[in-house]
């Protein structure tokens, strides 16, 4: 063997060996963060407990083949026809400009009034239309891959921030503006959370409902079983409710999706715009008695 090829096979070895040492930093990693995030979101839950519950996470977008992809967009055009038809669109009501705290507060009663008129004058059409969204298997969400630290977590920031609560099963929505986006769970009982029904009788509850008035453009909705979550399968939708016009806040919003089961998480990405149907973003299974020898599947 040459002076040149003992260099690049030294290299290659070296490569390989430094490659191994950032996968187990990774790994690392990625098991402090899911220890930081059970200690500091679900603390009272016992360790042999977690380990007997499986979560198996649905199939997104991501993983289809092309004539899956080619199935769920018309899919997809068939539930944006839907919403159409059935009129589920909230008109805007009020222009953008700065208000003084009387005409923020008056603003702000009649925002909620408008939302409880169209509640009740809507609430069958709604129904159906997230019946056929319940439909679909697949999740729109884009994984993230690379979690972030509990301490520089912006979401974790904006639930401390509001008073989220947390629990065994956890899931929280955030955005950048000031639209109202409403998430839509599907329980395994057959109920749904979602801003008419913040309590379902399974335990699940919407702690945390924002921007139906435009205060924040840093919102993040929670909805949280603080104590035992029923096993099966969720279905977890967001639905562009309003688009308000202020400061600039256009009519399609990016989003993102936190899954959190017994401190581990899940992160999803994703974009909707006004007037579109409700997305199925993601999909989970969550599973009992399952023997502590099985390694749990990742959310």
């Amino acid at each position: 063997m040459s002076a040149l090829q003992t260099l690049a096979f030294s290299f290659g070895i070296g490569a390989v060996l430094l490659a191994g040492v950032f996968r187990m930093l990774r790994r690392r990693k990625a098991q402090a963060l899911v220890e930081a995030r059970r200690a500091k979101y679900a603390p009272r839950f016992d360790h042999q407990r977690r380990r007997r519950t499986q979560t198996v996470r649905g199939r997104h977008t991501e993983d289809l083949d092309e004539i899956e992809i080619v199935a769920y967009e018309n899919r997809d055009i068939a539930r944006n026809q839907n919403i159409q038809f059935l009129r589920l669109l909230v008109a805007d009501l009020f222009e953008e400009g700065e208000l003084d705290e009387i005409e923020e507060e008056q603003q702000r009663e009649d925002l909620v009034t408008e939302r409880s008129a169209w509640i009740q004058e809507n609430e069958d059409g709604l129904g159906e239309h997230a019946a056929l969204v319940q439909e679909e298997e697949i999740g729109s969400g884009v994984s993230i891959m690379v979690p972030m630290a509990p301490e520089e977590d912006d979401i974790e920031e904006r639930l401390e921030r509001e008073g989220g609560k947390t629990g065994e099963v956890q899931l929280s929505l955030a955005w950048d503006d000031y639209n109202d986006l409403d998430m839509h769970v599907f329980c395994p009982s057959g109920e749904r959370i979602y801003f008419n029904n913040k309590k379902s009788q399974c335990g699940g509850e919407l702690d945390v409902d924002m921007n139906v008035r435009p205060v924040s453009n840093n919102p993040v909705e929670n909805v949280v079983w603080t104590g035992q979550a029923p096993p099966g399968k969720y279905k977890i939708g967001v639905h562009f409710y309003k688009h308000h016009r202020k400061r600039r806040t256009k009519r399609t919003t990016s989003f993102r999706l936190r899954v959190m089961v017994h401190g581990e998480s899940r992160d999803y990405a994703g974009i909707i715009t006004a007037g579109n149907a409700m997305q199925m973003v993601t999909t989970f299974t969550l599973k009992e008695n399952v023997p502590l020898s099985d390694k749990a599947n990742p959310l």
